[in-house]
């Protein structure tokens, strides 16, 4: 028999550290919805996908633009890591059953 066991935590974060989880939360967010709206448009007009590694080149470069050099400020893995679940949902929404 396998017993599972769970631990919880609770963390009670500073105000800094409180708007650092907000800006980084933002950031995924707003990282996640611009690469599923590219994949979308790109799916819709040529019927290909843009795969992890080229969003991933192209968001290193997006970072540098003026527009959008707020990212800089959030955690890059959990940027890298949006990227990845997309990627692995859209792979997913395509997989034949």
């Amino acid at each position: 028999m396998v017993a599972n066991r769970a631990y919880k935590f609770r963390i009670y974060p500073n105000d800094e550290q409180r708007i650092l989880f907000a800006k980084t939360f933002g950031c995924v967010r707003m990282v996640y919805n611009h690469w599923l709206d590219r994949k979308i448009r790109q799916y819709e007009e040529n019927k290909t996908n843009v795969t992890y590694t080229i969003c991933a080149k192209e968001m290193a470069a997006m970072k540098k633009t003026e527009e959008y050099r707020f990212l800089k400020e959030a955690d890059s893995i959990a940027l890298q890591q949006s990227l990845r679940h997309l990627d692995t949902a859209f792979q997913n929404f395509f997989k034949q059953p």
